[in-house]
């Protein structure tokens, strides 16, 4: 008797007449890891009540003064004091402004910025300057008090210069004249002592100054961008929404039809893509500055000077050319598969209505995303401003306290201060030596691997809740009445009743691998100075096979899911009997359920066109009936990107939903396939539709081991299939 061999890929599932669908009675799954989950979240709760117990948002909304105050804040005494002053801003050119991110120079809160060139020598002799001249000094200072005793105390800057407010401090108002730095229309200015200087010496300590706080300009520049175009991106936003829902709903009902006129229109977009970045490389054609290159340009916080220049819309055009070449080779090479995965958008869109419930679900999903998003941004933000804080000696001369904590209350009768007369202890940075300051970075690290489980549960609900409904409808023998009354909520309900640790399970693996991809380009970024080639190459390798493992994660879970979804089992049970049902019907993977996606990408790309176009038109004022209804932007960038990346993830829900039930039906196909031979006594689960996509199928692969042909019976099966789902 020969020994019969062992399939390479699993046993394929035998006929059961008691399967029905998903099954009813099962039991829970992956328990030691819904413990930990729940464990996981209950520390994430605590993590954020210490955060909001300790954190202080206020220090990075308003700047501080030497004291450690805020300027500007509302309900304290320095309300009506919202910028910084800086007793002396060349003291901002010394590198320790970029190592500790404070100037070695005492800062105070100020109404407004001074207007005129003032020295205190002459200032003390006229009583109105002077009163003028007090406004910048500290508290105490009267006119009894002589010159030496105030400069010795720090009381007031030896000098006040022109300054305009930026980002809230005061700077000087520097230009140029002449091919001469000017600074109030001077060259040169006193600098309190009686000795006169160049303007072009207060350059150094500004760009100082600056270094540090031009991001949070950019930042706050963003958000007042965001504060005036709000309503316009939520109707850009809804403009999406309504296409998508519109895009779906014909689909539904004219799925060939859409599916060719998606692909039309999809090469129609990015063609007057192309052309407008040709238009706009020709028009740049002449003008001053346009052939500048992006090695001389370098970084600019302000976007929109890239698009003033040539190579920008020149390399803007290559992008779309190569995407459409790409595009248009695919449709010819995959022109057959495309009419099997069309009749397979059919069956999807007829499932998707008996479960009409289903395009509401990416709401539901969103929702949660929104509170796992804005809990970890929330909780990032009190963490990283948690810290007290710490004061240093700042001096002229030298002292062998310098740069040491200290303590200001008493200060004045410190021996630090004893030992070194001209020196100050100033506010230098927040930060803390308590246990729990020592342990921030790990809170941290905590609340982004949380973040990143959190979202990923989230994503894992929805799509097995979308795969036991859909599930539901293909093993329902006689559709839609052997199908549960509610099946989201049936399947919404099992998932967490019975799934919660499978779900946690799947969604953490793919969190480490995450956390692992943003260490890495952490590292990177913290090392890329000091890397050689070796280093650089072995980074972007790790970088790649990060990013593939992930990808490959995801498409596992994915599949996990629904097979949990479907018989109940645990997670690694579930993905390997995927994995191998996959593999067993590897072609069609291939061939079939990847082309029906690559088509539900073109509708994403789509809907992210039009609405993208219609955004930059309206926001960059290039039309004239908007130009007066458009607010006026820093960076008009702005609105269209949140634009054209809200509408991506809006359309990616509604799609989602597509995509998910093509790979659940996909799977139940081919267990259906498995399990029964279409004859009377094992007839086939599939629809008339999804039964002609297989034998289309199987007369382009012989090879297959499903491969027979039908019987009569089998024909007149399905025929009376056909008929029904037609009068229905």
């Amino acid at each position: 008797m020969e020994l019969e061999e062992k399939p390479k890929y699993g046993e394929p599932r035998k006929y059961d007449p008691t399967f029905k669908g998903p099954i009813h009675k099962r039991g829970c799954t992956d328990i030691v890891c819904c413990i930990l989950f729940v464990i996981a979240i209950l520390g994430y709760i605590a993590v954020g009540i210490l955060a909001w117990s300790q954190g202080d948002p206020r220090k990075v909304i308003y700047p501080t003064d030497s004291r450690g105050q805020f300027c500007g804040q509302m309900g304290t005494p320095l309300a009506t004091k919202p910028l910084l002053f800086y007793f002396n801003i060349m003291k901002c050119a010394s590198p320790m402004v970029l190592l500790e991110f404070q100037c070695p120079t005492t800062q105070m809160c100020v109404a407004k910025c001074p207007e005129k060139f003032m020295t205190l020598i002459k200032a003390y002799s006229n009583k109105g300057d002077f009163n003028y001249y007090k406004t910048f000094c500290k508290e105490g200072v009267t006119n009894t008090m002589g010159i030496p005793e105030i400069l010795r105390l720090g009381l007031c800057p030896a000098m006040l210069t022109p300054s305009r407010p930026f980002t809230q401090r005061c700077f000087p108002a520097l230009g140029e004249k002449g091919g001469l730095i000017t600074v109030g229309n001077n060259s040169h200015f006193d600098d309190g002592s009686g000795k006169m200087r160049d303007a072009k010496d207060l350059i150094d300590g500004v760009k100082n100054a600056t270094v540090v706080i031009e991001a949070r300009q950019v930042v706050m520049k963003i958000f007042e961008d965001y504060t005036k175009s709000w309503y316009w991106i939520l109707l850009g936003l809804v403009i999406a929404m309504l296409t998508s829902l519109l895009f779906i709903v014909l689909l539904r009902f004219l799925a060939g039809i859409m599916v060719w006129v998606m692909i039309v229109l999809v090469i129609l977009v990015i063609a007057y893509g192309i052309f407008h970045c040709y238009m706009e490389y020709a028009a740049l054609k002449g003008e001053a500055g346009s052939d500048v290159t992006f090695q001389q340009l370098g970084f600019q916080t302000d976007f929109a000077v890239y698009l003033q220049i040539r190579q920008t819309w020149l390399a803007f055009m290559i992008i779309l050319a190569i995407v459409e070449v790409i595009i248009i080779l695919l449709l010819i090479f995959l022109r057959k598969r495309i009419l099997i995965a069309i009749a397979l958008i059919k069956e999807a869109s007829r499932t998707i209505g008996h479960v009409m419930c289903s395009l509401l679900y990416p709401l539901f999903t969103f929702v949660l995303l929104a509170m796992v998003i804005a809990y970890w941004a929330v909780t990032a933000v009190f963490l990283s401003t948690s810290n007290e804080p710490i004061y240093k000696v700042f001096n002229e001369t030298a002292c062998d306290h310098s740069r040491k904590t200290c303590e200001p209350a008493n200060y004045t009768t410190s021996l630090e201060k004893a030992q070194c007369p001209d020196s100050e202890c100033l506010f230098a940075f927040y930060g803390g030596e308590t246990v729990y300051h020592k342990y921030l970075i790990g809170l941290q690290f905590y609340n982004v691997f949380l973040f990143f489980w959190c979202a990923n549960f989230v994503t894992a609900l929805g799509q097995m809740t979308l795969a036991g409904a859909f599930a539901s409808y293909y093993w329902a023998f006689v559709k839609p009445d052997d199908m549960p009354a509610f099946p989201i909520f049936s399947s919404l309900g099992r998932s967490l009743r019975y799934h919660t640790g499978t779900l946690a399970f799947g969604s953490l693996i793919l969190s480490v691998i995450q956390l692992i991809r943003v260490l890495l380009e952490y590292l990177d970024h913290k090392l890329k100075d000091a890397q050689n080639k070796f280093a650089k190459f072995l980074f972007c390798c790790l970088k790649c096979c990060f990013w593939c493992l992930e990808k490959c994660v995801k498409f596992i879970n994915r599949n996990a899911y629904i097979m949990t979804a479907i018989y109940g089992n645990n997670f690694c049970t579930s993905a390997k009997n995927a994995f191998f049902l996959l593999m067993r019907n590897m072609i069609r993977v291939a061939v079939l359920d990847k082309v029906t996606d690559f088509l539900l990408f073109l509708g994403k790309l789509l809907i992210v066109g039009l609405v993208g176009i219609f955004a930059f038109f309206f926001f960059s004022g290039r039309v004239k009936a908007f130009e007066d209804t458009a607010p006026h932007l820093h960076y008009y960038w702005v609105p269209i990107l949140t634009v054209v990346v809200g509408s991506y993830l809006i359309a990616h829900g509604f799609f989602s939903v597509y995509a998910m039930c093509v790979d659940t039906l996909f799977l139940c196909f081919c267990e259906d396939l498995e399990r029964n031979d279409g004859s009377a006594s094992r007839p086939y689960y599939m629809s008339s539709t999804l039964h002609e996509i297989l034998w289309k199928d199987k007369a382009e692969d012989p090879s297959s081991s499903s491969a027979q042909q039908p019987d009569d019976e089998d024909v007149q099966l399905k025929q009376q299939q056909a008929q029904e789902e037609e009068a229905a």
